[in-house]
């Protein structure tokens, strides 16, 4: 056991060396790399790692942070019933949006792509307009408003179908169903783009090839030539529907208010909103953003392990 250990601290120190003859040699690389390494720390790993760090406080603002351990984990999974019922509607509106938006989203990507040119530009911009529109969404709060003057309630009653209006994004049973359709709506146009932008970038003579070594169809040639040659923009689309799906909190506070009716639109990012912003309990807000970061990582590797698969 000695001895192997030896071996091992001696291979390290050789290839710590080797590593470091490299970087004198590239000095100038790292040099120009230099200033987005800083930012980057200062503001992406800074951040998330001083997030940690809080989340295992008690901290307010106010007073120094008082040291806690585990307890802001344990409160949220054990005692907060309310966390809970974010994580379920969330993980609904991941689990839904996410995969089906994606989908969708190649789809008509793959679809627009054999349009003539001046159709696909403005197929392009009308997919792509939700996502930079801004709040867009909040179109649907006067197609479902909870009167007889909201768009879905009139064509409703007219067709008697309802004889009295219905309340879409106060009651419980219709909130978090019409969120997950704009929030479906709204993530098309992201991933949609870097897919058109894929499909053009895909060279033609590889399809040539692909016929004469035996792909017989359009699915086929779908697996075996597209995907994998489009592996970088379907893992930004997959990032970005995960990013989107996890981070869902602007359409429910906007469309079903704050909070919502028995916190049946309740999700992850409002429940640290609430005790972030609202309570100023820092400390545990960071456990929230904590856990809300491992499940990200988690699905994301996910994504990516299924994604190698592609083209396979």
């Amino acid at each position: 056991m000695k001895e192997y250990f030896s071996k091992y601290v001696t291979l390290r120190k050789h290839n710590m060396q080797v590593a470091w003859k490299k970087m004198k040699r590239s000095k100038m690389c790292y040099a120009f790399l230099a200033p987005y390494a800083i930012l980057f720390t200062l503001f992406f790993v800074a951040p998330v790692v001083v997030s940690i760090f809080f989340s295992f406080t008690y901290y307010n603002i106010l007073e120094p942070p008082k040291f806690l351990g585990l307890q802001n984990y344990i409160s949220l999974i054990l005692e907060d019933d309310i966390f809970l019922q974010g994580v379920k509607n969330t993980f609904m509106i991941a689990v839904i949006t996410g995969p089906l938006g994606y989908i969708m989203s190649f789809l008509f990507a793959w679809l627009i792509n054999e349009l003539p040119r001046w159709v696909r530009s403005v197929a392009v911009v009308v997919f792509y307009a939700p996502s930079i529109a801004g709040n867009c969404y909040v179109i649907f709060s006067v197609l479902f408003r909870g009167d007889a003057y909201g768009h879905a309630n009139a064509l409703l009653m007219n067709m008697g179908i309802i004889d009295k209006p219905i309340l879409w994004f106060i009651d419980p049973k219709y909130m978090l169903p019409l969120c997950m359709v704009v929030i479906l709506w709204m993530s098309l146009g992201t991933g949609f783009l870097s897919f058109v932008a894929g499909l053009q970038g895909v060279d033609g003579s590889q399809f040539e090839a692909g016929y004469m070594d035996g792909i017989k169809n359009r699915w086929q040639e779908l697996w075996y030539i597209t995907l994998p040659n489009m592996r970088p923009m379907l893992m930004f689309g997959a990032v970005m529907s995960i990013t989107q799906a996890f981070s869902v909190c602007d359409v429910t506070m906007t469309l079903c208010g704050y909070p919502s009716t028995d916190y049946a639109a309740r999700t992850i990012v409002t429940h640290l909103f609430d005790y972030g912003y609202s309570r100023f309990e820092m400390g545990y807000a960071c456990a929230i953003a904590t856990i809300l970061f491992l499940m990200m990582i988690l699905c994301n590797k996910a994504i990516q392990s299924l994604l190698r698969r592609v083209g396979t």
